[in-house]
């Protein structure tokens, strides 16, 4: 059924796209005996401008994804003005120097991974008293070029989290690799996050969202399926 989303996306205005997503996550969660409040769609909007946004937000999408501070820095202001209910998540690589505008517009980072962007969460958090929800993203391939902690390091790096910084971590985030089967990734996830008492899992994109809804997902990170391609290259939707 993905690749009729994907193409539904390409061919017709992104509310119906936005419709068959949800009848699909509807449908993966009625398979799951879960129920569908249970799952949150971010829409991946990065790449997106206003114009690809607004029909969505018309047709009542209210959470949206980002890959990079700056670019949601640069659109979203204006927009949140328009439709002050929407809540932002970064989804992308977070760097230190950015943390600022992180904590200033994000409701929710998924990709706390390292000290240095603890350090700064941290610092930011109680500078500006506003509190995002934190997930730590797992490299579940233990892929080179691929950020997030590995997994065997998941438990402790997340120990000091709360330890160390003081930080509240919430959930967990995955990215599979694109050449392997999702669900053992999606299940690796799950497990790490239950022993560590974390009830809330970032997991699935456009082609594999329903696996994850499948294994636990709370969030799922869909971009292509409703806004079609993207003339920018990136993943995470």
């Amino acid at each position: 059924m993905t690749a009729d989303l994907i193409a539904t996306a390409l061919t017709s205005p992104s509310p119906s796209a936005l419709a068959a997503v949800e009848a699909e996550i509807a449908g993966a969660c009625k398979l799951a005996g879960r129920e569908r409040g249970a799952v949150e769609l971010v829409a991946v909007s990065k790449t997106f401008d206003r114009a690809a946004i607004e029909p969505v937000l018309r047709a009542g999408q209210r959470c949206f994804g980002e890959n990079r501070v700056q670019e949601a820095k640069a659109k979203w202001p204006e927009i949140l003005r328009s439709y002050p209910a929407t809540t932002l998540h970064l989804i992308g690589p977070l760097q230190s120097n950015k943390a600022k505008d992180a904590v200033a517009l994000f409701d929710a980072v998924h990709s706390v991974d390292r000290q240095s962007i603890c350090e700064a969460l941290a610092k930011e958090i109680e500078k500006q008293g506003l509190h995002p929800t934190l997930f730590v993203q797992i490299n579940t391939g233990e892929e080179p070029q691929k950020a997030g902690v590995r997994p065997a390091e998941a438990d402790a790096f997340i120990a000091r989290c709360r330890s160390d910084f003081g930080l509240t971590v919430s959930g967990l985030m995955c990215i599979p690799p694109v050449d392997e089967a999702p669900a053992p990734h999606f299940a690796l996830t799950a497990k790490i996050a239950a022993r560590n008492g974390l009830k809330l899992l970032s997991m699935g994109m456009s082609a594999d969202f329903q696996a994850a809804i499948r294994l636990g997902a709370t969030h799922v990170r869909v971009g292509s399926a409703i806004f079609g391609a993207r003339t920018a290259p990136g993943g995470n939707g």
